[in-house]
């Protein structure tokens, strides 16, 4: 059945895999996330590349209301799943807005959450880097960090002994992974990444859900802790 697409996670929470992608010619597994509102609508995050399957088994938890691309990469399949949730909002950063002008976008995503969701769902910015800032988001309901591309944490058997080496180097192979070193080197405000990292740190993280790679699913604040020491100490 569809719905057996649907993993659940926490209370009102749920991931739905997608299809292997190629960024760069490094293989990655794809997430996306789905999360009930208070008003129960659905809150999509990354959505992966669509199937009929997929569709249905997000219409078996109810209607969507909100479709989010949370940085500049994650854009490709935004279309496709506005299109069939014809009703829903679609939200994306300023960055990826001036990226894709031929894509319509209803919100733009900012540090304050918008009324929408902000009883459901915090977020911040995760700024610092000159190539890649991410919008982070914390469900309060279920204490699930989700998070894109700042942090992962590839599953070893999914690739060859090649790719094993090349994430693992990059710091991105589980059960150890973190925060991708190459995306660190572009972090040149460290100050901007601090405060961001302080915030998401101040949440009562438990869970940690990621659209590439093993999610955490207790304890979860210690693993990020750790993913952001690079960062250093706030001063």
């Amino acid at each position: 059945m569809s719905e057996d697409l649907t993993r659940p996670v926490g209370d009102c929470l749920w991931t739905i895999d997608g299809d292997r992608v190629r960024m760069l010619g490094i293989p990655f597994g794809t997430r996306m996330t789905v999360v009930r509102l208070g008003d129960d609508r659905l809150w999509i995050h990354s959505p992966v590349k669509p199937s009929d399957e997929r569709f249905r088994a997000v219409e078996s938890l109810g209607d969507v209301g909100h479709v989010i691309a949370p940085n500049k990469l994650h854009h490709l399949f935004v279309a496709p799943w506005a299109e069939r949730f014809s009703s829903a909002r679609t939200w994306a950063d300023p960055a990826l807005q001036r990226r894709r002008s031929d894509l319509h976008f209803d919100g733009t995503l900012d540090d304050e959450a918008p009324a929408a969701w902000k009883d459901d769902i915090d977020q911040v910015w995760f700024r610092g880097s000159n190539v890649l800032s991410e919008m982070v988001f914390f469900h309060r309901k279920s204490r699930t960090l989700i998070v894109t591309d700042i942090i992962q944490n590839h599953e070893p058997e999914e690739d060859t002994w090649f790719w094993r080496g090349v994430k693992r180097l990059n710091g991105i192979l589980a059960p150890d992974g973190g925060a991708p070193r190459d995306w660190r080197l572009t972090v040149r405000d460290r100050d901007a990444a601090r405060r961001a990292r302080d915030v998401l740190l101040g949440w009562d993280i438990e869970r940690l859900v990621l659209s590439h790679g093993r999610c955490i699913e207790h304890d979860a604040h210690a693993f990020v802790r750790r993913a952001f020491e690079w960062v250093g100490q706030t001063a």
